[in-house]
């Protein structure tokens, strides 16, 4: 049987080493629509949500393709803290963030539009910040690029310095959960 291509609609390139990992032919098409954040919805809500509408762009364009929407949110107390628009407003997120437990939530969707298939689901991880002082926050931020990153960090880049514990998948905090995405392929028969 002839498995459909895998397209992963992200131009992430964090979410494209992480699929490497189960060792699947892939490709890369982005999705270009506005990701949307309504009041009435939970941060797993909003981030299914937007999962969808990047995977059902990208499908439309190649309706015999499995394709692979994600949506990375890091929220606090349901606070959703976004992609920072300067470093003033990194800083002012890891302030928000540091000696405290926040969660980062991924939304995945799954769906093959000629087969009328799709599978939504999300995964949640708690992270735990270190204690930090302002020297420590803007030292790290020096380090890395947090304007295009959820919460204004990056576990990946030196979250030794900002991260003192997490509870859950470590890949979904990156930006995929690996774990739960094989179970899905392979539930879907293409693992």
């Amino acid at each position: 049987m002839k498995l459909p291509p895998i397209i992963l609609a992200s131009a992430s390139p964090r979410r494209a080493d992480l699929l490497k990992l189960l060792e699947r032919d892939f490709e890369i098409l982005p999705a270009t629509v506005d990701e949307v954040a309504h009041d009435h919805l939970t941060p797993l809500e909003v981030c299914q949500l937007n999962a969808h509408r990047k995977a059902r762009a990208v499908a439309k364009k190649v309706p015999d393709a499995l394709v692979l929407g994600a949506d990375t949110l890091v929220f606090r107390d349901s606070e959703i803290l976004g992609k920072p628009r300067n470093l003033a407003e990194a800083e002012r997120m890891l302030k928000r963030l540091q000696g405290r437990t926040h969660q980062v939530v991924t939304g995945v969707c799954l769906m093959h539009l000629r087969k009328h298939e799709e599978r939504i689901f999300a995964v949640s991880t708690d992270v735990l910040f270190h204690p930090l002082t302002r020297r420590q926050i803007r030292d790290y931020l020096a380090k890395i690029q947090p304007l295009d990153k959820a919460g204004a960090y990056a576990i990946q880049d030196y979250g030794e310095l900002i991260v003192s514990e997490i509870s859950g998948s470590y890949s979904n905090v990156v930006g995929l959960p690996v774990e739960k995405l094989r179970a899905e392929l392979a539930a879907w028969g293409t693992l």
